[in-house]
């Protein structure tokens, strides 16, 4: 049985931090995505493919999107097997229980694992998620009922994955890999976790085309082979349309602001999609950057981010021998902020805005 695999594709996510040209942009790509992944299954003539939940984001799926889905489902003959996150829950408004999907989708409705025959022998048990949140683990107390190989999908959190996730991401329909092993069922497919990973007993694909800056990891969308026996091997392919980059820019020694320009347009200049720019280094209190004209290097990317990391290089022995307000400020913090690293934030910061500057953040 040849199976691919993905989750957490984020139709419609809202790109917030995006201009709303670069914004659509990104979820035009997402919709490509998805259209690859079909292609995908074509071409490796796959016997089904699972989608384990963030299909879409419920709260902001418009029309367009949802007749895209229906009819990217229809035109393909693979069986599709969708089993709805916290984020594409299923309630009565949902798209997934308002649309006539055809016949080769098949959605799992309820809030505990049910079964769907995969081929003789062969269940595959899934479960949806009927609430953006506080959905209980769907393999606690579960256990197989019946003879043959077992897999799951659903859209769920391993507990211990959490120490190693991205910054924030909260468990949803949480479990131990101990409860999973007692279930009796061979391998789960899941989502919800975007950084992908691979362990014995369950595969996160991790979200195929990016949603943030600062990505990691192999993504994409998975094809799994599931032996006689249960056992199942894993191959990733790549499927994302978006290009998103993460760049720092050391400016050490820039005399002036177009030597900072200079650097920044270069680094710019052959990269595509999004890209966000972080500046580092000592810069000399002389540079006076404007971000707008940062901001204009990056006219023929898709969206630029532009963020500062500097150290500025002010003298602060010689500037606390002056009888002035800002020697008598740097004297004042060091006398009275105990913090090492506060104390040189206040200090930077305090003298930047004493020289009337507020163009750099000061790291």
């Amino acid at each position: 049985m040849k199976l691919l695999h993905f989750a957490d594709l984020h139709l419609d996510a809202p790109f917030a931090w995006a201009t709303p040209e670069a914004a659509r942009a990104r979820r035009r790509n997402r919709r490509e995505t998805l259209t690859r992944i079909i292609a995908l299954a074509e071409a490796e003539a796959v016997d089904a493919v699972l989608c384990a939940g963030d299909l879409f984001e419920q709260d902001r799926i418009g029309p367009d999107t949802v007749e895209f889905l229906r009819s990217t489902f229809e035109r393909t003959d693979r069986r599709i097997f969708l089993a709805p996150g916290n984020h594409d829950w299923l309630s009565d408004r949902s798209p997934y229980a308002l649309v006539e999907w055809s016949p080769n989708v098949h959605l799992f409705t309820e809030a505990t694992l049910r079964p769907a025959e995969l081929a003789d022998g062969l269940t595959l048990w899934g479960a949806a998620h009927r609430a953006p949140a506080n959905t209980d683990g769907f393999f606690t107390g579960f256990r197989v009922d019946r003879g043959g190989v077992h897999l799951a999908l659903a859209h769920a959190s391993e507990r211990a994955v959490l120490a190693w996730q991205e910054s924030g991401k909260q468990p949803h329909a949480p479990f131990d890999a101990a409860e999973l092993e007692a279930t009796g069922i061979a391998h789960a497919f899941l989502g919800h976790y975007h950084v992908p990973r691979d362990a014995e007993r369950y595969t996160y694909p991790g979200n195929p085309d990016p949603l943030e800056f600062g990505e990691d990891g192999e993504r994409g969308a998975v094809i799994a082979t599931v032996a006689p026996d249960g056992r199942v091997t894993r191959e990733r392919r790549t499927v994302a349309v978006s290009e998103v980059h993460d760049l720092d820019v050391n400016v050490d020694g820039a005399g002036h602001s177009d030597d900072v320009v200079s650097v920044v347009g270069a680094r710019l200049a052959p990269l595509g999609g999004c890209v966000r720019l972080t500046l580092i280094g000592d810069l000399s209190p002389s540079v006076q950057l404007d971000i707008r004209e940062l901001q204009r290097l990056g006219q023929h990317l898709e969206g630029l981010v532009v963020r500062t990391r500097l150290t500025v290089g002010y003298d602060l022995e010689e500037i606390a021998a002056e009888s002035t307000v800002r020697g008598q400020f740097v004297r004042s913090a060091r006398t009275e902020i105990a913090d090492a690293d506060l104390r040189r934030r206040v200090i930077l910061t305090g003298l930047r805005a004493l020289e009337g500057r507020g163009d750099l953040d000061v790291a």
